[in-house]
């Protein structure tokens, strides 16, 4: 108790509320000045200066509210800031002021769209398109509706893809290519972790460094809170690695907190990428888990593919440090093995507006569902979806698809796990299969329809991906990768228990628990 009291994320939260409650007093303390020194001013009139400032208040709390409900935001989100801005009133204003907006800052997104278009000069080439369409026809229009709105996410072939269905196999394999890299390495993760796992990649990591590999590493500095301390990149920085880490905190307050970098991406030599859901610390691998076995997946690409992964990596690298970018050309390799047979692959990126125009990882699996005819199975640690999400699922259930979600037995967050079985009884009377998978936590993402298409990323089925979360996943196409997903799938289920209407009744208290929680979840 004594350790998290005084971790660094109980100084982050305790500065928070405090900067916060400071603005807040200043606002409401001029607002409340301003009404005193008037009715000083005017005595006679002070009944009415009271009356005129509290009708005031009620205006800015009334067009606050027009602008909540007009805003272009998700529309789960206008709901719970109505109802604070409407309970708190001005204090109410004046939090929807500081937290609602979800951009990153003006700054960031000119030189976002800077680095869009240095990057759109390598991302022109990409598989033939009419090739595409005959391949994978119906699957198609999920594709080419990604690459409309998100021009960097190219099609692929001739790129080998290899499935891992555990995070020990991600392991020994990752290892291996790291050792083999010649030119650089390039990896980004949301958490690292001290352990066995993280000590081996940084070993190897150092060592490349030393012999003159190029080695850039960036994590998430609020992901990594409490698991490496403050100054730990430049620790990693004497290593003789390049290390960031990304959108640093400081004691502001703010809502681009929210925006962190969720991304798992390594890149060796713009030859083989990986990406999934593990992250760099031994829970991951199944080493001291705390929630019972693990079960994390990843993907392997190596050719052309590959160059998707790296542009992400390169674009993000230069958003999070100084100065006007680099040049990315030096990395773009020359030329790329291709592999026969291996079907397409589209990696691509989400993130908060207007970075990316629309919640673009959302729309991919929604694409997905509304084009399958047989199944849709998938894999997600949590399940904490919007309207647009649940009716989509129902309604693929209710036209036959065999729609299956797999979501832990073993939670890691309590909270989370409630709003996640908090929607089974929905999806359940359409017609969605729920299972939770009896050995432990599940932290996979993946999608799996038709034997014909797939996603292996890192967004999950909550708000936090698809609206606050820098996201990336590799959408693919009758790759030899899908073969060994859906095996894995197979396993997963025979381990693991259906749900039923009965497993998801709680008490009328826990109920009305998880429907207030439902309310607010949009907003964190």
């Amino acid at each position: 108790m004594l350790k998290k009291l005084f971790s660094r994320f109980a100084f982050v939260a305790l500065a928070i509320i405090l900067i916060f409650t400071l603005d807040v007093l200043v606002i409401v303390g001029l607002f409340w000045l301003l009404s005193a020194w008037l009715s000083e001013l005017y005595p006679a009139a002070a009944p009415w200066i009271t009356f005129g400032m509290t009708a005031l208040g009620w205006v800015v709390t009334f067009l606050t509210v027009l602008h909540a409900a007009n805003r272009d935001m998700v529309p789960e989100t206008k709901i719970p800031w109505i109802l604070c801005i409407v309970f708190f009133n001005v204090f109410g204003v004046a939090i929807y002021a500081t937290f609602s907006s979800h951009r990153p800052n003006k700054r960031m997104q000119k030189k976002a769209l800077v680095l869009s278009g240095r990057a759109a000069v390598y991302e022109c080439s990409g598989a033939d398109m009419g090739d595409f369409q005959a391949q994978t026809r119906r699957f198609s229009d999920v594709g080419e509706a990604l690459l409309a709105v998100n021009p960097s996410a190219r099609i692929y072939d001739g790129t080998k893809t290899e499935y891992f269905p555990v995070g020990e196999d991600f392991r020994d394999a990752l290892l291996a290519d790291l050792e083999r890299a010649e030119k650089y390495i390039f990896m980004e993760y949301f958490i690292i972790k001290k352990g066995e796992f993280w000590n081996a990649v940084l070993d190897v990591l150092a060592r490349k460094a030393r012999q003159g590999v190029e080695v850039r590493f960036m994590y998430d500095d609020i992901g990594c809170m409490g698991r490496v301390h403050l100054a730990y990149h430049r620790k990693i920085q004497k290593m003789g690695i390049k290390c960031v880490k990304f959108n640093p905190f400081v004691p502001v307050v703010t809502n681009v907190h929210n925006n962190r970098d969720h991304r798992k991406i390594a890149v060796i030599d713009g030859k083989v990428g990986y990406t999934g859901g593990i992250n760099l610390a031994d829970e991951y691998v199944n080493m001291g888990s705390a929630f019972g076995h693990w079960k994390d997946t990843a993907v392997r690409l190596e050719g052309e593919g590959v160059k998707g992964l790296l542009l992400m990596f390169l674009k993000l690298w230069n958003l999070a440090t100084r100065g006007d970018g680099e040049d990315f050309a030096p990395y773009i390799p020359a030329t790329y093995e291709r592999f026969e047979g291996e079907g397409f692959v589209q990696p691509y990126g989400g993130g908060p507006r207007p970075v990316y125009p629309r919640s673009v990882c959302e729309d991919v699996y929604i694409n997905i569902i509304n084009t399958a005819r047989s199944y849709v199975w998938i894999m997600t640690p949590y399940l904490i979806i919007d309207y647009r999400m649940r009716e989509a699922l129902i309604l693929a259930a209710e036209r036959g698809v065999d729609v299956r979600i797999i979501v832990p037995h073993i939670p890691d967050k309590k909270i989370a796990f409630a709003l996640t079985r908090s929607n089974y009884a929905a999806l359940m009377r359409g017609g969605v299969k729920i299972y939770e998978y009896t050995p432990g936590f599940v932290h996979a993402k993946g999608f799996l329809a038709d034997d014909k298409t797939a996603v292996v990323g890192t967004v999950n089925l909550d708000y936090r991906s698809f609206i606050h979360h820098y996201e990336n996943a590799v959408l693919m196409y009758k790759t030899k990768a899908l073969v060994a997903m859906k095996e894995d799938f197979e396993h997963t289920f025979s381990v693991s228990c259906r749900q039923t209407p009965e497993d998801a009744k709680k008490n009328v208290v826990w109920r009305w628990v998880c429907e207030i929680a439902k309310l607010f979840a949009p907003l964190f």
